[in-house]
């Protein structure tokens, strides 16, 4: 079965958020103070994200991102993930962390069957690190990356927020990860989800940093795999990692796009950029999969042709990434 929009996109991805909580604050993702939290009782139990995942998959869904906040503080995580990993048609199961837990989960997340790990990680230097993450720990992170190895996940995808005067020097440190350690990295356009003022003077285009890579290293197109996301991707010869690059702002990729996204509170969302959603409240209370799987359907249809966001301004509400599920 495949699952059409309502503009020839086929969607087969599932980004399922688990929690809005986070063990860090990265500037760019929520305020200094935080968001308020959600009431316990306010995010969705595994046995209703077990659901949604059944659902989704018998439609047609063939992989799902957990996300959150930081999923891995979630208690229970990973018998969970067990659970998910053995849904009939689900064929990709993956997580983004920030990996400051991975030294003490990886081994488990490995044997629940988790098969792809995406670190978020905006810097290689302790200080910055620091400041960017509000308090992180780079150690951690860097002994996350050995420890997903350890455990036997292929080399984890790690995310780099790329933002001028920030973080734009270390380009090519992370870029030399895809042959030094074969780790495929994807630098993402900086998002203002937030809506900080003068946000446009951090941004920089994926282009630039393109431009930048190929003044020193040859550069070649990668093949991205039956599940990939939005990057456009590269590959330096003879390196075993990629270089992917996510433009958001610049380069719309929502002629691509085949996800759509969960919330930790039970919201279906056709695009990150959108103020539309639907409750799926209602019938997870009743165990209703009918109807979970035609709201899912419903939210596949209202999927707009694409998002409204540019370096001119964007339509979409204040929200903090962890809220939505990164």
């Amino acid at each position: 079965m495949k699952l059409i929009d309502s503009f020839g996109r086929q969607i087969n991805y599932l980004r399922l958020s688990v929690t809005d909580r986070c063990n860090l604050r990265c500037f760019y993702c929520m305020p200094e103070s935080g968001v308020g939290a959600c009431s316990h009782d306010d995010i969705l139990s595994y046995e209703k994200l077990h659901l949604i995942a059944e659902a989704a998959v018998g439609l047609g869904i063939e992989k799902i991102r957990i996300t959150g906040g930081e999923p891995l503080v979630r208690e229970g995580i990973v018998p969970f993930l067990a659970r998910l990993s053995g849904i009939p048609g689900l064929n990709h199961l993956a997580i983004s962390t920030n990996g400051l837990l991975l030294p003490k989960m990886a081994r488990d997340l490995y044997f629940s069957g988790v098969q792809r790990l995406n670190i978020s990680l905006d810097s290689l230097q302790d200080d910055r690190f620091a400041t960017i993450t509000r308090g992180g720990k780079l150690k951690m992170v860097l002994e996350g990356l050995d420890a997903a190895e350890k455990a036997g996940f292929p080399a984890p995808k790690i995310n780099i927020v790329a933002m001028r005067g920030i973080n734009d020097d270390e380009i090519f440190d992370f870029v030399e990860l895809t042959r030094q350690r074969g780790n495929s990295i994807r630098f993402i356009e900086y998002m203002p989800t937030l809506k900080q003022p003068g946000w446009q003077r951090q941004w920089i285009s994926g282009q630039e940093i393109l431009d930048r890579i190929s003044t020193r290293y040859p550069l070649e197109e990668a093949d991205k795999g039956a599940y990939a996301g939005p990057s456009k991707d590269f590959r330096i010869p003879g390196a075993k990692g990629t270089i992917g690059i996510i433009t958001a702002v610049s380069g719309h990729f929502c002629a691509q796009c085949n996800r759509i996204r969960i919330t930790s509170t039970g919201k279906a969302k056709g695009c990150l950029f959108s103020d539309q959603e639907i409750d799926l409240n209602p019938w997870l209370e009743r165990g209703d999969r009918a109807m979970i799987s035609h709201l899912l359907e419903e939210s596949v249809l209202k999927k707009p042709k694409q998002h409204g966001m540019s370096l001119e301004g964007y339509e979409h509400h204040n929200f903090a990434m962890s809220q939505i599920g990164g």
